[in-house]
């Protein structure tokens, strides 16, 4: 069994279920963590013995005990090794530092400490010069790679069959369940001449992935920007679009395999196409037209700069009911000094365009956003700026993030300059966005207390007892109760918190 754990953003977890995808042609894949059941099982079986000792005392001579004991330590020990995976492949994100990649290295490194550790994702200079100190056997490879290396059978970064008979792959949902198929129910990958890397045509029911009923496919990797402070385009490089009869293909194999969601994902959707000639919107229309069924669509990241391009054809999209009325423009900051230091190249009226275009023509649209706090140079007046333009276009979503320095990045060297800016007022800043947003997220929410409406169950809730859904603006929405994953319910709702709707 091969292991694929993936962290970080929707577009990490779709390449990490590619990785799986192209594993499984030689092994089995899963995609949870493997506990180490060994300590429990010799504790089972030395009580077990001693059980068979104690009762069958007066039946049995001291050396039959001893030999069962032997059997039953041999069959443990055979269960125990054949439950250690033969590698693992650590889909890792590191855009927010390296705090959470290397957590995840040590718990792998230190609990299966003779096992491989290939490490794929957003692996920057900086992370694998930590990575190889902390653990020297780490290996690093990539998506890429291991695409072009399923046609030699002596590549070191895919680990080799386990037995001569046919192997299954195991498909770990996110609450941990396994499924299996064959091996050779899987059709052999075929060159797509309209991209660069190996497609697979799965069979209906047969693609392999993490969740039952979202598909997740990448649209594009890479990006058309330079920002100051992002480290992420230096691992993923310039745009590559994937081509559109790819995509098309790949919705219809995951709708046709029961999914109810489709998340398209890329470093930066929005400029997806400019390099093949089409867009995002025609690429939507597109999947609409051609791909039949009942599943929605959710649109992923994209840059505000590119989408005014075709802004009003994007919204056209919206107005099918597979698309959630959710859409994803990072601005960063309110203040055009600060966008311009960090080498964004749009403006905040750009972005406000944007929101309003969206919120106006949609009612309960949902608007995400990204803003940073503390970036160099960034004076009390930039602040105040960012402030006021989060009150105007009232984001339900809003990830505020402190500024924290990546190696490599033009904003590393700024931040040893006296244009830093101390951490208590990143702080300070970081909280008086946050409770200006909860507060228009929360008065966006109870705009929906009353309606009825259908809902598809994503995961268990935090609360216990309750399940997690999505509405079609792709609200949370927390229901009483416990419901498996993929399920359409009608639901009224009763109340609203700063991040989820609740319903009956």
């Amino acid at each position: 069994m091969i292991v694929v754990l993936s962290q970080g953003c929707a577009a990490n977890f779709g390449e990490g279920e590619k990785i799986a995808r192209i594993l499984s042609q030689k092994s089995e894949v899963a995609f949870t963590f493997p506990e180490p059941r060994a300590n429990n099982l010799i504790e089972h079986v030395n009580s077990d013995t001693k059980n068979i000792a104690e009762n069958n005392a007066e039946h049995i001579a001291e050396d039959v005990t001893e030999h069962v004991a032997e059997d039953v330590t041999e069959h443990v020990a055979r269960h125990v090794a054949n439950s250690v995976p033969e590698a693992f492949y650590l889909n890792v994100c590191t855009v927010k530092g390296n705090m959470g990649a290397m957590k995840l290295l040590r718990k792998v490194a230190s609990t299966y400490p003779n096992v491989p550790v290939y490490i794929t994702g957003c692996a920057p200079k900086d992370f694998r010069e930590e990575a190889i100190r902390a653990v020297p056997q780490v290996q690093f490879t990539s998506l890429k790679e291991l695409e072009f290396s399923m046609h030699s059978p002596t590549s070191p970064t895919i680990s080799p069959p386990p037995s001569s008979s046919k192997p299954v792959i195991s498909e770990a949902t996110h609450r941990g369940n396994i499924m299996s198929r064959k091996l050779n129910e899987t059709p052999a990958p075929t060159f797509d001449r309209d991209d660069s890397i190996y497609n697979y045509n799965e069979s209906p029911r047969t693609v392999l992935r993490e969740s039952p009923y979202i598909g997740i496919v990448n649209i594009e990797e890479g990006c058309l920007d330079a920002c100051a402070f992002c480290s992420t385009h230096l691992v993923k490089g310039r745009l590559h679009s994937f081509a559109p009869n790819v995509i098309v293909d790949q919705v219809q194999a995951f709708v046709d395999d029961g999914c109810l969601e489709i998340q398209l994902t890329g470093q930066d959707c929005a400029c997806y196409g400019f390099d093949i000639g089409t867009n995002l919107a025609e690429l939507t229309q597109r999947i609409l037209s051609h791909v039949s069924g009942k599943y929605r669509i959710r649109l992923g990241m994209g840059n505000p700069r590119h989408v005014l391009g075709y802004q009003e054809a994007l919204l056209d999209c919206f107005t099918d009911e597979r698309i959630y009325k959710f859409i994803h423009i990072p601005v960063q900051s309110g203040s055009e000094n600060v966008l311009k230091a960090m080498n964004r190249r749009h403006t905040a009226r750009d972005y406000a365009t944007l929101a309003h275009a969206f919120t106006e023509r949609f009612d309960k649209f949902t608007l995400s956003t990204d803003l940073i706090v503390g970036y160099p140079g960034e004076t009390a007046a930039d602040f105040n700026e960012t402030l006021e333009l989060l009150k105007e276009t009232r984001p339900t979503v809003c990830n505020i993030t402190r500024f924290v320095a990546r190696p490599g990045t033009v904003a590393a060297r700024l931040e040893s300059t006296a244009e830093a800016v101390p951490d208590t007022i990143k702080h300070e800043r970081s909280a008086i966005l946050a409770e200006a947003f909860q507060q228009i997220a929360l008065e966006n929410n109870r705009k929906w207390i009353g309606d009825e409406c259908t809902v598809i169950t994503e995961k268990p809730g935090y609360r216990n007892g309750t399940t997690i859904a999505r509405n079609i603006a792709y609200r949370p929405v927390a229901l009483q109760g416990t419901f498996p994953a993929g399920q359409m319910l009608r639901v009224r709702i009763t109340d609203a918190e700063p991040f989820a709707l609740l319903a009956k």
